[in-house]
């Protein structure tokens, strides 16, 4: 078991837009048995306007699927590329850190 954690700093003002979206993320991926993804935002961190979204997966083959939006209809694939669309205007930069879960 793995646990895979997105966090990304967003510019000033542009936490809850990235929140939603990947509230939206969790609303499609359902339908697809993906993992449900815990979104946490900074009381205190590094640094402000941070957004975590994490997740456990079985296996990287399973994260490199979901990433691949594998076995997705083309209308909920694109509905999910639509979410994610211009992401990166809200983001200052990010990092993803994988985790092997011990116990």
């Amino acid at each position: 078991m793995f646990v895979v954690r997105e966090i990304m700093n967003c510019k000033p003002g542009k936490v809850r837009p990235l929140v939603d979206k990947f509230k939206t993320m969790n609303t499609i991926g359902v339908k697809y048995k993906m993992p449900m993804m815990r979104i946490m935002t900074d009381f205190c961190a590094e640094q402000y306007w941070t957004v975590v979204a994490e997740m456990e997966v079985a296996d990287l083959a399973e994260f490199e699927r979901m990433m691949g939006m594998q076995g997705m209809s083309d209308e909920d694939g694109k509905k999910m590329q639509e979410v994610m669309k211009d992401y990166h205007d809200l983001v200052d930069h990010g990092r993803r850190e994988i985790y092997k879960l011990e116990s």
